[in-house]
Order: structure tokens, then sequence, then C-alpha cells
């Protein structure tokens, strides 16, 4: 049995086995203090009944108006920990945050055209693409912008996809 509970500061120096991955972005260790102090409550951690981490978690919500929405920064679980359900309960809490708490529109992530299971998985979760962001990973890859709509966006006018890609200085947020 894990325990979904909130990332706390010493996390930072206990999840090195969910950051050491190809597909993770690492941060420096002020932005993850950026958002654990201006959103603790898009930032989770599951863990093992040992005590150990096993993924977590970390967003923001962002926007105006029509535009208000939670943002997924990162969710990433340990290889070990993999293909147990734990992405999923991450994503799901970070949603019921957005829709319940703060009353956001919809749910956006940014993920590389080139990550066929995280797209996947995302797509079973309700997400589509909405755009593709060019040269969003460094330069060097594309993103695509994937969203879902929540309950207050009745008529999903926020997952409407664009015609065509964007670059990342187009970006609204």
């Amino acid at each position: 049995m894990t325990t979904t509970r909130a990332f706390r500061c010493e996390d930072l120096f206990r999840f090195n086995n969910i950051n050491l991955d190809a597909l993770t972005e690492t941060y420096n260790t002020s932005f993850y203090f950026q958002y654990l102090s201006r959103w603790p409550d898009y930032f989770k951690a599951e863990a093992h009944p040992s005590g150990r981490l096993m993924g977590y978690i970390m967003g923001k919500a962002e926007g105006e108006g029509a535009l208000w929405h939670g943002h997924v920064t990162a969710v990433t679980v340990a290889p070990e920990f993999r293909r147990r359900g734990l992405a999923t309960k991450l994503m799901r809490s970070l949603e019921a945050t957005s829709e319940d708490v703060l009353d956001a529109y919809f749910v956006d992530l940014f993920v590389r055209v080139s990550n066929a299971l995280a797209i996947g998985m995302y797509e079973r979760l309700g997400y589509s693409v909405y755009r593709r962001v060019l040269g969003y990973y460094s330069g060097t890859e594309d993103a695509y912008d994937m969203r879902k709509a929540l309950r207050r966006d009745a008529h999903r006018a926020s997952i409407v996809p664009l015609a065509h890609p964007v670059h990342p200085e187009d970006l609204e947020w």
C-alpha cells in the first residue's frame, strides 16, 4: 500500500532514484523550492510503506479568465515502481486540485513528441494534443501541449486543437 502525501523539503535529498531517468527533467533546487512554497497543493509524493519515495508530481495554477488552468510541470515514477498506476494516481490528484479547489477550466502539460509511452498514458487519462511546440526542449525536440477539459469548461473550448505549431516564445504562460 502506498501513501500519497505532500512533498517535503527533505524529499529533495531522497529522490535521485526517481530523477535519474533520461525522460525526467531535473531542475535546480531553487526551482523545486519555488513550487513547494507557491503551489504546495500541486506538489505531491508517492511513498512506499518503508518511506522510500516512489514518484512525485509538481504543478501550478496559472492563466486568466477562460485560460485559468492547472499545469503539470513534472510527473515521474522511479523505474522500479512503474506500471503500477502511480502516475495515474498522481495525475488524478492534480486534476482534483485544479477542478475542486481552484475551479480551473483545464489541465495542461508538455510532453516530448518522442515519449510514446507517456503520450499513451495521457491519452488514456483523457488528454488530447492541443498544439505542437517547436523546439520546446532546449531547442532540440518538439513538445506536445496536451490538455484535458475540466467541469468548468462545459463546451470543451480549451481543448480545440490549433491548426499550426507554435514556438516557445508564443506560449501564453
